[in-house]
């Protein structure tokens, strides 16, 4: 059975940072993309970074480019979301996904074939 956990969510004031990880049961990460999404209240899913698709390089949405790092530890199967000088406007559920390499990613999340349950990050003062 596969399975996403996604963790290091939590509460931080604007300008600080977080690191999301996402840890996987059932499959590797190596074999993947891997995605991180959010949805915040009242908004619909927005893709934040993607590694591993058949893009190559990379995604970060321009919203967090320069301030978000997406990378992956093959060793512990998990991919972390390095996520610094976090503004209000960051505050969401997120969540990783993983989809098969052979397509580019999507960010509304479609061809996305597994999903974590989320972790609520928050930002504010």
């Amino acid at each position: 059975q596969v399975q996403l956990v996604e963790s290091g969510g939590g509460l931080v004031q604007p300008g600080g940072s977080l690191r999301l990880s996402c840890a996987a049961s059932g499959l590797t990460l190596e074999d993947y993309a891997i995605g991180w999404f959010r949805q915040a209240p009242g908004k619909e899913r927005e893709g934040v970074s993607c590694i591993g698709s058949s893009d190559g390089s990379p995604y970060y949405a321009d919203s967090v480019k320069g301030r978000f790092t997406i990378s992956r530890d093959n060793a512990k199967n998990t991919v972390y979301l390095q996520m610094n000088s976090l503004k209000p406007e960051d505050t969401a559920v997120y969540y990783c996904a993983a989809a098969m390499k052979t397509i580019p990613f999507d960010p509304r999340g479609y061809g996305m074939n597994y999903w974590g349950k989320g972790t609520l990050v928050t930002v504010s003062s």
